[in-house]
């Protein structure tokens, strides 16, 4: 099943397909034979799930994406100072295979062009060349998550052809910056761009950067934290080569690209991008790489400096509704059947700023389980500030569930996610909105009984007679009670009771359903219980002569049988055994009813 993110990947692939100007790199006889048509797009999480589209396994080159790789190996096997001594971190605003150094520094003016890279190359220790050339491959498979391999055609093509390159080594040598052999050390650079990567591999690369220099996959670490940011630094000013300050405006992520045709790019913390498409612009940069970045960039919100707070949202808790349910009261066969059917109604609760990395863990767990889901309730009460994307993300979740015959829910009372009104209907396919939890796993326990549960269930309208308050009394003492109660209709929405107002009475619930709530700071009601036909409440201030410690609202239209508080304690002394007997009875309710609730409670904590 494609999830969320792949339709994104998927619209974006599209949108970009038809853009055919540019042309293949033709100064290396092998890339110059290569099929221009080629075009996939990987995006990598940091927690190593891939997103793929096109022809994201096509190898090909590293060529030029390699020079981050190897300046990383410079500075971990000779310190930032020693490499800062050689090459510079600024911008140049040249081409990248400009003859040229600083003029003031007499240095490469970066390790992102051609003089730089070259630099970097001699740089990494070993004995022999061979032995160099292996430490930068083992570097590259640690990043990549799997042994990359070295293509000798592209090499020897290179090495051929490579007169500019080596007229930039014998330039390096005259001003000191390359101490040994030019030539073995333009070779060694020669040989790193020659090292096969696909589209895949690079995203993964660019994960394990994103991940503080630990592969997500592996769990290998591949580069320090204080040198995986010296190394983001750079690409962020220097990566794109002279049109660096356009990507960085329009695209705002640290990238490299090389004329292989790849285009790399790293949201630190979040994850890693790559583009594979061979038709260059006069920069040297994918021309499709670079269009689809800028679009992943601004539909994901991506860009480094959009980013408000946290730079990711986690998912802090999945449960089932036979995990942690309602406190509704259930009959005994619809307890049965969520017992047995419960997994087939699903809570999340997220937390944090939702942004594109949160929203897209949340909707590629919820989007790849394995089991078919009836209901889904996801809880953002925790949830801060929402993007746009993220927003988007869940409504086409909803949309993709939907088709699946599982209905979604929010339990959403401050309308982050942008829902303003919510359907009434509990089977509408567009989901509803809730304002405390406790509604929303009401709903999902319906939706499961309602396909699953065979037998009885819970009545919505009983008598008085049928009262489990009143039930065993002989006919004597039901018809002293009966004399007594006092039947009163409520409209949904009906304040019956507030906290704070003195005993009442005993209220026994005939028909509809009635919520016990409290007022939050915030002006908000949370929900604590729902009571239904054959559940009472007011029997605590009444027996204890205690104010009410919360508010009973009706949630529907609401008939109650009310026994006053003076016709309760006459009782005591008119016909004490139907007392008793009643007192019995509220015991056992009350019991089943703290059963519930502590059951709904579970590991989850309160306000349910």
């Amino acid at each position: 099943m494609t999830t969320v993110v792949d339709d994104i990947l998927h619209r974006i692939h599209e949108a970009c397909r038809d853009e055919i100007s540019g042309a293949v790199a033709d100064y290396i006889p092998e890339l110059a034979a290569v099929s221009p048509d080629g075009f996939g797009i990987a995006l990598a999480t940091s927690d190593g799930y891939v997103y793929e589209i096109g022809d994201t396994r096509a190898p090909f080159t590293i060529q030029s994406i390699s020079k981050p790789f190897t300046y990383g190996l410079a500075l971990a096997d000779n310190g930032e100072d020693a490499v800062a001594a050689k090459i510079d971190i600024e911008p140049s605003g040249e081409p990248f295979n400009e003859i040229s150094l600083d003029p003031v520094t007499e240095r490469p003016r970066n390790p992102m062009i051609n003089a730089g890279a070259i630099t970097s190359a001699s740089l990494i220790h070993g004995r022999t060349a061979e032995q160099r050339f292996e430490r930068i491959r083992k570097a590259y498979s640690r990043y990549a998550g799997r042994e990359l391999t070295f293509n000798d055609a592209v090499y020897r093509s290179e090495a051929r052809t490579g007169h500019r390159n080596r007229a930039i080594g014998y330039m390096l040598r005259s001003f000191d910056i390359i101490a040994g052999d030019p030539d073995e050390a333009v070779d060694l650079y020669f040989r790193q761009c020659s090292i096969d990567v696909t589209a895949a591999d690079l995203a993964m690369m660019a994960a394990t950067m994103a991940n503080n220099g630990v592969n997500p996959r592996t769990g290998e670490r591949a580069l320090s934290p204080v040198l995986v940011e010296r190394v983001l630094s750079v690409m962020t000013t220097c990566g794109m080569y002279d049109g660096a300050g356009d990507w960085v405006a329009k695209v705002g992520l640290p990238a490299k690209s090389g004329v292989g045709g790849g285009v790399l790019a790293v949201l630190p913390g979040q994850m890693g991008i790559a583009v594979y498409s061979p038709r260059l612009d006069g920069h040297g940069n994918s021309v499709r790489g670079v269009a689809a970045c800028r679009q992943l960039s601004r539909t994901l919100e991506l860009h480094f400096l959009h980013v408000p707070r946290a730079a990711a949202s986690a998912v802090r808790g999945r449960y089932t509704v036979a995990e942690a349910p309602s406190r509704k009261r259930r009959s005994d066969i619809e307890q049965d059947a969520l017992a047995k059917f419960g997994h087939r109604a699903r809570v999340y609760e997220l937390h944090g700023d939702l942004l594109f990395s949160g929203a897209e863990t949340a909707v590629r767990e919820i989007g790849t389980l394995d089991e078919d889901l009836d209901a889904l309730v996801l809880d953002v009460r925790g949830v801060d500030d929402v993007s746009d994307i993220a927003r988007s993300m869940f409504d086409d979740l909803r949309t993709q569930l939907a088709a699946k015959r599982c209905h979604a829910a929010f339990v959403d009372p401050r309308g982050v996610l942008g829902h303003a009104s919510s359907s009434i209907d509990p089977k509408d396919p567009g989901g509803r909105v809730f304002g405390d939890i406790g509604s929303g796993i009401g709903w999902a326990e319906e939706l499961v009984l309602d396909r699953y549960c065979v037998g009885p269930r819970q009545p919505v309208r009983i008598s008085a007679v049928e009262h489990p308050v009143l039930a065993g009394l002989t006919e004597e003492q039901y018809a002293r009670v009966e004399a007594v109660i006092d039947t009163r209709h409520y409209a949904a929405g009906d304040v019956i009771v507030r906290a704070g107002d003195p005993a009442a009475g005993l209220f026994l619930v005939l028909v509809g359903e009635v919520s016990s709530t409290y007022d939050t700071p915030d002006g908000f009601h949370q929900r604590i219980s729902t009571l239904s036909p054959g559940m009472s409440f007011g029997e605590m201030p009444l027996l204890a002569n205690t104010p009410f410690l919360l508010n009973f609202r009706a949630d529907t239209d609401l008939t109650v049988a009310v026994v006053t508080v003076a016709d309760f304690h006459a009782l005591t002394v008119d016909a004490p055994a139907t007392k008793l007997a009643v007192l019995g009875n509220l015991a056992a309710g009350a019991y089943a009813q703290m059963n519930i609730a502590i059951k709904s409670l579970g590991q989850f904590g309160v306000g349910r």
